[in-house]
């Protein structure tokens, strides 16, 4: 994967989530309603986008092609 590609993941893999908790687009789950695992939508909400956003930088830290080289040298 080229370097290029891989930043335009990455800005993609945290700016979509940070767009997604903050105003108009919480407005999505801003709901106290439904009850997910003892938590108001709105919470539940918040950390699942924390916790898929972690899973995906950890993913991206194992294909990005920098880490790759260093690891590679002796």
């Amino acid at each position: 994967m080229s370097k290029k590609k891989f930043t335009t993941i990455y800005i993609l893999t945290v700016t979509i989530p940070f767009l997604l908790l903050i105003f108009p687009l919480y407005e999505i789950a801003n709901r106290a309603t439904p009850i997910i695992m003892g938590l108001p939508f709105s919470f539940f909400f918040i950390i699942l986008f924390i916790l898929l956003t972690f899973a995906a930088i950890l993913i991206l830290y194992k294909l990005d092609p920098d880490n790759a080289l260093e690891e590679g040298e002796d």
